[in-house]
């Protein structure tokens, strides 16, 4: 199995010692976002988990528990959300300049293959126009792109609960300037530009298209291919290949205004308050008469790579 950790929250940010007490204790306990009462004991060990993959922007509290993590026999890669945004529009990060660094200090330490960047989403206001986008994806793949093989960008998606000034409609003009240039951009510096989950066909300006739990990138990294489907339960578009989320809704703080996985700020903050990195759950704890249904989960692993 995939374990994605994950797409719903920065566990590797936030929530690093409650992942790290869940692998030793060999499993984690969740709850469907659509089922309160359905609770799933999800098992972490790594002879089921042929790969994690952490979604995070910004790893700097997980980095010090990866030699642990590897020493336990886990095999990972990191999707790593880093945009040229200041505190307006995602309010609780540290400066931009400090967590290029650390996705420098993270490639060096498990390797370009294992990094993957992600310019997303694309934001435009009475701020940030067409030209600053161009300048700063310039600027960020001169310096990112001895440490990462692909950036993965995306348009901002204009959710009903997005309400605030700060971000407008893309227009389809801006879209395809944007990944015209981005397109060019990456291919002078060697990356590899994908997009995630775009109605668009971006291909004629250079941009494949995502697959952010990527088969053969995680084949590649594990030496051995997996028997595994595309994943069905995501949006239309996406290119991701099955896993399991052990991550919960309404929990990161990264204070990020576009946010499909947050409802309000004061919500996950009350969320985050409950969390307690001993419990079985990221949030909160059972009660009594709950049930709880162990996942049904296995490797599917199959051949050693040897002929790739």
């Amino acid at each position: 199995m995939i374990l994605s950790t994950s797409r719903r929250t920065d566990i590797p940010c936030y929530y690093s010692e409650w992942f790290m007490n869940r692998i030793r204790a060999g499993y984690a306990l969740t709850r469907n976002p659509m089922n309160h009462a359905q609770i799933s004991r999800i098992p972490l060990t790594p002879d089921i988990i042929d790969c994690i993959v952490f979604w995070t922007k910004d790893p700097l509290n997980i980095m010090p528990k990866l030699d642990k993590l590897e020493m336990l026999g886990y095999k990972y890669h990191f999707q790593f959300t880093l945009t040229p945004y200041d505190n307006t529009l995602e309010a609780n990060l540290r400066p931009k300049h400090e967590i290029e660094d650390t996705f420098i200090e993270l490639s060096k330490r498990i390797g370009k293959d294992h990094v993957v960047w992600r310019y997303d989403p694309i934001i435009l206001n009475s701020m940030i126009d067409t030209c600053y986008h161009k300048e700063q994806f310039v600027r960020m793949c001169s310096k990112l792109s001895p440490y990462t093989d692909t950036v993965t960008i995306s348009f901002v998606d204009m959710y009903s609960k997005l309400k605030t000034k700060l971000i407008r409609p893309v227009k389809e003009n801006e879209i395809a300037e944007l990944s015209a240039f981005i397109g060019k951009t990456a291919n002078d510096y060697g990356i590899r530009a994908v997009a995630c989950c775009e109605k668009d066909d971006l291909t004629k300006h250079g941009i494949e298209q995502s697959s952010c739990i990527d088969l053969r990138r995680i084949e590649k990294i594990i030496g051995c291919s997996l028997n595994i489907k595309p994943d069905r339960n995501q949006r239309t578009g996406c290119g991701c290949f099955e896993s399991i989320d052990i991550g919960m809704y309404n929990t990161c703080l990264n204070g990020c205004v576009y946010c499909y996985a947050n409802d309000s700020f004061s919500t996950t903050h009350r969320r985050n308050e409950l969390h307690n990195p001993a419990n079985e759950l990221l949030i909160g704890s059972i009660s009594d008469g709950e049930k709880i249904i162990d996942k049904k989960v296995k490797s599917d692993k199959q051949a050693q790579m040897g002929l790739f």
